[in-house]
């Protein structure tokens, strides 16, 4: 089979199933003299000589995936997560108890050609992934035959596009935070599209998302939207990408986290939108088939570990990391504190529309039932602590923070709106600009330390503010994990500032949890949400403590400052 080109490995496979050249040229996108000459370049390469035999050549290959699954899911095995983020791609072996028991991570280069515009080398994703899960395997003592299981969670938005047959991308990975199509965006904005993109998807105009990105590749790519067309080009976000190289090619699927994040699918009918993909000029076929968060899409095959494992759950970063946490009834809201920060509240089994500048995605969708969640991302958060560190010079790593903005005893009046690349949920201004406010003689390091700490918390519980008033339900705590929830400091005032418990998880990684989780429960490597939910361990919890006036104080001083960093964009 090796010598197979990925082309004619997919379409053998189709025929050794039994369908027709006009069957599998139907479902491919390709003319039936294509799939004709692939046919017999392919009977030629396996020396074969009719559908008979080609079954048979294909028999071995598929079998044992089978038997495999058959056997997995014993308490010796583990489970591998593949977590690729916007820095780095990492990876982790799991055990039974949900505890990691070692990883590997290699840290991944931006390119940015222009002003707003961030990109990765595909290649280079999937390598990296590919090179950190040797690692870990290698790190744990385990091979393939000790895996239940592999699941795959990490950056949604980011879009890439390759060739079906050669595998290789057309265009670099264009990421999450490129802002590239914001005039294409803020031109639907004011043609009025607004209402009519998010009924369907629960998301505003943005080049935050996928739809954009897509269009921007088929418009500026020589030739990509002829190949597109005639179905020779695959789309795909991170998660589609990773599945497609650890199968070889042979499975193009999403889940349904990942592709609510696109702008191209409906919320209320579980399927890719053809009016908008018509609208942004997106073919169809170039789309992956949506499935579920938690089931078997296809299994590993070299080299990318040993033939057979099953690939069995999915789940964009913040959905997976909301399921790591436990989040599974309405109400319940994580927050992630990392670069940016990103809060996601679970609101039930129908999709609630935004009327406070949130997004509305799934939450997951597990045997046939889907759950949704309300979304706000803030831009910026620990960025805002690397900024002092790269920008001002003030601390030597952000793990110095905590003492440095322990040295005062408040905030001295200072106030930091980090807007670098705007505001984010709930303000939605992308013109805004970073403001310090209320500098004196007096203020010292410690006291931008501390500003620049709580800025992170009164974002959070604005956003929280903003959740509560959509889902009309109130909020009873606040669970956390990411690198920023380490900080003692900030952990406390995000309880004061918002007047509710702050809970921090002992997980290493909550995302990584949900992802190895989700692929669990597909292969029976864990019984159901009971066991799941005796994992969830608290590290430490922060109840408030401020009194309402010093609240409504600090308070006011972040309105003002607000307004300043809004009006100093309309200069």
């Amino acid at each position: 089979m090796q010598m197979l080109t990925l082309r004619e490995r997919e379409i053998l496979r189709q025929i050794a199933a039994g369908l027709s050249n006009k069957e599998v040229a139907q479902r491919l996108g390709l003319s039936a003299h294509t799939v004709a000459a692939h046919v017999r370049s392919g009977f030629k390469k396996l020396n074969v000589h009719s559908r008979k035999a080609l079954s048979a050549a294909f028999e071995p290959e598929s079998r044992p995936a089978f038997q495999i699954l058959e056997r997995r899911a014993s308490e010796t095995q583990y489970i591998l997560v593949l977590d690729q983020g916007t820095d780095r791609s990492r990876a982790m072996v799991v055990n039974k108890a949900g505890r990691m028991v070692a990883s590997a991570r290699k840290e991944l280069a931006h390119a940015y050609p222009k002003p707003g515009w961030v990109e990765h080398d595909g290649l280079s994703i999937w390598s990296s992934q590919a090179g950190v899960a040797a690692e870990a395997l290698a790190a744990a003592g385990v091979n393939a035959a000790d895996l239940a299981a592999v699941g795959i969670t990490g950056q949604r938005e980011t879009t890439l596009v390759w060739d079906r047959e050669t595998g290789q991308p057309v265009y670099p990975a264009i990421l999450w935070q490129d802002r590239r199509s914001d005039e294409f965006c803020e031109r639907l904005k004011r043609d009025g599209y607004t209402p009519w993109i998010q009924s369907k998807t629960g998301l505003v105009p943005d080049s935050y998302f996928s739809a954009t990105k897509i269009k921007w590749i088929l418009d500026h790519v020589k030739g990509a939207r002829r190949l597109a067309e005639s179905g020779q080009l695959l789309f795909g976000t991170v998660n589609s990408w990773l599945v497609w190289n650890c199968t070889r090619g042979e499975v193009h699927v999403t889940d349904a986290t990942n592709a609510s994040r696109t702008m191209l699918y409906n919320l209320h009918t579980g399927t890719w939108d053809r009016e908008l993909l018509a609208f942004f000029g997106i073919p169809e076929r170039m789309l992956p088939s949506v499935r579920s968060c938690s089931e078997v899409y296809g299994v590993t095959r070299p080299p990318f570990i040993a033939d057979g494992v099953p690939i069995a759950g999915m789940a964009g970063d913040q959905q997976a990391a909301l399921f790591g946490q436990r989040c599974v009834t309405s109400g319940m809201v994580k927050n992630t504190y990392g670069t940016g920060c990103f809060l996601v509240m679970h609101t039930g089994l129908k999709p609630i529309m935004s009327r406070h500048n949130l997004l509305t995605t799934v939450a997951w969708a597990i045997g046939g039932k889907t759950e949704y969640a309300l979304e706000g991302s803030i831009f910026t958060a620990g960025a805002a602590v690397q900024w002092l560190c790269d920008g001002l010079g003030i601390l030597r790593h952000p793990a110095d923070i905590d003492v440095l903005a322990g040295s005062a005893p408040d905030n001295g009046g200072i106030y930091f709106v980090p807007a670098f690349a705007g505001l984010g949920a709930p303000y939605w201004n992308q013109n805004a600009r970073g403001t310090l406010t209320g500098l004196t003689r007096e203020s010292k390091a410690g006291h931008l330390a501390r500003a620049a700490l709580e800025s992170i918390a009164y974002q959070t519980r604005d956003v929280i503010k903003a959740m509560e008033a959509d889902a009309r339900i109130p909020v009873k705590e606040l669970r956390v994990d990411g690198e920023f929830a380490a900080n003692d400091f900030l952990m406390r005032f995000q309880s004061d500032i918002l007047g509710k418990p702050v809970r921090r998880s002992q997980a290493f990684s909550a995302r990584a949890m949900g992802a190895a989780y989700l692929a669990g429960l597909a292969v029976g490597y864990w019984s159901g949400a009971e066991e799941l939910d005796s994992q969830w361990q608290e590290d430490r919890r922060f109840d408030p403590s401020l009194k309402t006036a010093e609240i409504r104080r600090l308070d006011t001083g972040w309105r003002q400052a607000l307004r300043a960093a809004v009006a100093g964009a309309c200069r």
